[in-house]
């Protein structure tokens, strides 16, 4: 038997008609990790935002993404995209701005894996505190690295598993409050009258329902492995923004009616010095019973355990697709038996341990540091993002004049843009209290950004290579 019997020959393809709605659905939810969202931001919403405003301020940010998702859904039914944000925009504002934007979409979601290992390892490392948190970190990386590098398949069913199981436990704690409370006891106004999403400080609630509903836009990112993608990208983004923006806010809604919409922000202060989350924990042991709280702390470590993976996938086919587009090195491209992007999957988890590593070296601890630090410049890089892929969708329909309503193709996209600024403004004032970092800290993360956009940018100047975001017929 000869060496070429025995080789593989090495492909790039990824598997086709791998994954319908409910399985990019699934990887949504999942990097969006609905209880992680909840049981970690809720408390901190709350108590350093606007108080029982909260849930309006969730449905906003999902009123704002809903305006997004018009023009994304639109343009994602006349280009190839796989390759997620760099398609867009290097379809409305050329091959170097495209790249720029991928560049920043890389840093948005390696940089938010890397926040909630750091979460994963510090929750676990707290119910087993004999154990540093780092290894719980780094069991996950490889534990992730093995289900993203057996195929996309594998991934959907493990996330469907654990998703189901948190939202479950979440929804059946709303509705027996809601039950318990009756409608005639619900303060709407108290939540959703403008004069509450504006009170104390709307910007942090803001933040934190931005960050809940991270990861929408992953929708696109499967298109190459999509059944009949021009429908099922569209169709997946719009479920996922509407059905997570209620969800969050139901869910916080019927959090305030539990407390009581006078009392919620105390109570949320009163768990600041000890545990935010206990704000959750508390009221799902009250109402569903004693087994509530601990079978919470482990879907939490689930939750989170699906996030990673999602975002996971996520980033290994950026790889891919930059990799086949030639900006990244062309290995980064290549799939095994299970056409799933091995290489790719393999250099995603070295560079997390990468991030991962000095927080652990340095004695850092994972909540307050690798967490918080993070996860506010995955945010700020993302909106930046959102409002650049917006300014593309104007300029490439403008450009090519395909049949689409003025509504898709230039209002919804204008709207977006200037909301998305206003929000990035919202980040940028609050970044220090989002965060917990010092001016100097915040500062150079903040700086990360353009100087991350600018390395894409120069590379694909320097390649000279032109746009191929091919259009569909429409």
């Amino acid at each position: 038997m000869t060496a070429e019997t025995i080789t593989e020959p090495r492909t790039t393809a990824l598997r086709k008609n791998a994954v319908g709605v409910p399985g990019i659905l699934f990887f949504v939810f999942s990097a969006q990790a609905p209880l992680t969202g909840i049981v970690g931001a809720a408390g901190l919403a709350v108590a350093l935002g606007n108080g029982a405003g909260a849930p309006g301020a969730y449905l906003i940010v999902g009123l704002i993404i809903v305006l997004f998702a018009v023009g994304f859904t639109t343009i994602s039914r006349h280009i190839d995209t796989r390759g997620g944000f760099f398609a867009i925009v290097d379809a409305g504002l050329g091959r170097s701005f495209g790249v720029g934007g991928s560049y920043l979409a890389m840093l948005s979601y390696n940089t938010i894996q890397a926040a909630m290992y750091g979460l994963l390892g510090g929750t676990l490392s707290g119910i087993f505190p004999v154990v540093p948190w780092w290894v719980f970190s780094l069991a996950a990386i490889v534990l992730v690295w093995g289900l993203g590098s057996r195929g996309i398949e594998l991934g959907a069913r493990v996330l469907a598993v654990l998703v189901i199981t948190e939202v479950v436990l979440l929804l059946v704690f709303a509705v027996i409050v809601l039950v318990t409370t009756g409608f005639a006891g619900l303060d709407v106004g108290a939540s959703f009258s403008p004069a509450a999403i504006l009170a104390g400080a709307p910007g942090i609630a803001i933040l934190f329902a931005i960050a809940s509903m991270f990861g929408f836009e992953s929708t696109a990112i499967y298109s190459g492995e999509a059944k009949d993608p021009q429908r099922t990208v569209p169709r997946a983004t719009y479920i996922s923004v509407i059905a997570i923006a209620v969800f969050f806010a139901f869910v916080m809604w019927m959090l305030i009616a539990y407390y009581g919409a006078d009392s919620a922000q105390d109570a949320a202060l009163a768990t600041l010095t000890t545990d935010p989350a206990r704000f959750v924990l508390e009221p799902l042991t009250a109402v569903l019973g004693g087994w509530a709280a601990p079978v919470a702390q482990v879907l939490l470590c689930t939750s989170l355990l699906a996030g990673v993976l999602a975002f996971h996938n996520m980033v290994t086919r950026y790889f891919h697709a930059l990799s086949e587009r030639g900006n990244l090195p062309r290995s980064l491209a290549h799939t095994n038996r299970q056409h799933a992007p091995a290489t790719a999957a393999l250099t995603q988890s070295i560079v997390v341990t990468v991030l991962v590593l000095p927080f652990a070296l340095l004695g850092l601890d994972p909540l307050t540091t690798l967490f918080a630090w993070f996860s506010g410049l995955a945010v700020a890089a993302l909106v930046v993002l959102y409002v650049i892929s917006s300014i593309a969708v104007i300029v490439f329909f403008r450009r090519h004049r395909l049949v689409e309503s003025p509504w898709r193709t230039l209002v919804a996209p204008i709207v977006s843009t200037v909301l998305m600024l206003g929000e990035l403004f919202l980040i940028i004032t609050n970044f220090g209290t989002l965060t917990g970092s010092d001016p100097l800290t915040g500062w150079i993360m903040l700086g990360s950004i353009p100087v991350v956009f600018l390395i894409g940018f120069v590379s694909a100047r320097a390649g000279r290579v032109g746009s191929s975001s091919a259009v569909v017929e429409s």
